[in-house]
């Protein structure tokens, strides 16, 4: 699916170079906190979510809601 994600947005201004749009994966980690809680980056930035929203097929609102 990601691939299929990343040619629909290609003719777009928005260039996706993550796995997905809004979803977190585990590739995306910059530093692992306490408590279950991880730092990731994105095209926007870093941003700090749960390990639970790692790769699960999900939008991570952490993510999109910035």
């Amino acid at each position: 699916m990601p691939a299929r994600t990343k040619e629909r947005h290609e003719g777009r201004a928005v260039k996706v170079t993550t796995p997905t749009l809004y979803g977190s994966h585990r590739s995306m980690v910059v530093k692992e906190l306490d408590n279950g809680k991880v730092i990731c980056k994105d095209d926007l930035g870093e941003y700090t979510t749960l390990t639970s929203k790692l790769d699960n097929g999900l939008a991570d609102p952490s993510r999109w809601s910035r």
